[in-house]
């Protein structure tokens, strides 16, 4: 795995933690691609974070800081190393906590561009609730929320005020965008 754009460009990501899922190159730059300068100056919330490539391609994309959480000692080991490879550890914050508990605090900051990659196993009321979770004070006005699902999983009930902006498909991988609905 690699950086695919933006100032760590081409930079190569420690090996993958046993029992992490990460999001292939293909299906990141395809993200990013749709994600366009979103990203740009953005605070940013990587949760389930595994190697943290969502979050530090985002960095390197113009982020301009970001909070990596997972559960497991041997993914934020891989963020903190990843962000170091990467020259971008000053502007990343990693957590080794569980996600809902994590999204059951007040924020720091809400997050401009959220990105949710739970393992694929996790469905239904969890996945909503994780949604409703993250709507609940975590992100900012303007928001977007990338959700990765594996091809086949049932559509989650969306919080009140959210559309699906893109919906993108990647080999077992569904990719979600979803946005804040703006009134007139």
């Amino acid at each position: 795995m690699r950086i695919i754009g933006g100032t760590a460009k081409g930079v190569r990501l420690a090996a993958v933690p046993p029992g992490t899922r990460p999001v292939s190159d293909r299906a990141r730059e395809g993200l990013f691609s749709s994600l366009g300068d979103r990203v740009i100056g953005a605070v940013v919330l990587d949760l389930f974070a595994g190697t943290g490539a969502l979050g530090i391609e985002a960095l390197s994309r113009g982020g301009i800081e970001a909070t990596f959480v997972d559960r497991g000692r041997s993914a934020t080991t891989a963020v903190r190393e990843n962000l170091a490879r990467a020259n971008l550890a000053v502007r990343g914050t990693v957590l080794t906590a569980d996600v809902p508990s994590y999204l059951r605090k007040p924020p720091a900051d809400a997050a401009d561009v959220v990105f949710a990659d739970p393992p694929y196993d996790m469905e239904g009321e969890q996945i909503d609730a994780l949604l409703q979770a993250i709507a609940t004070g975590h992100v900012a006005e303007g928001f977007t929320v990338v959700l990765t699902r594996g091809k086949g999983s049932s559509p989650p009930a969306l919080p009140l005020h959210w559309v699906v902006a893109r919906q993108l498909h990647y080999g077992d991988s569904l990719v979600f965008l979803y946005r804040e609905v703006g009134w007139a």
